[in-house]
């Protein structure tokens, strides 16, 4: 469990591939969705962490109470902060930044 956490802190998409693979958490955490095999793939890849965090929480138990949706949301707010550091970052590589034209 304490690998597991480890890979999912460090390596979001994998270890989402792995509970895809391995546990029937996804499919039962979008199996109510309308082409449940879509959703997983864009979560993966563009939201890993929500998406991740979104199987853990709805997967188990089915629905969640509100400490659940804000656990899904704090995982948004670091998917969101990953692509803020990236626009950032893209700003300090030359001929890259805003003032290139």
């Amino acid at each position: 469990m304490c690998l597991f956490a480890i890979l999912a802190a460090t390596a979001p998409r994998l270890a989402l591939f792995f509970l895809w693979i391995f546990t029937p958490l996804v499919n039962s955490s979008f199996s109510g969705w309308m082409m449940p095999w879509l959703w997983p793939i864009l979560g993966v890849i563009f939201l890993p962490f929500t998406t991740l965090m979104y199987v853990l929480v709805v997967g188990p138990l089915g629905e969640t109470n509100i400490w659940g949706w804000v656990v899904v949301f704090l995982a948004l707010l670091i998917d969101l902060r990953a692509y803020a550091d990236a626009a950032a970052n893209r700003q300090q590589i030359p001929g890259l930044g805003a003032s290139a034209t």
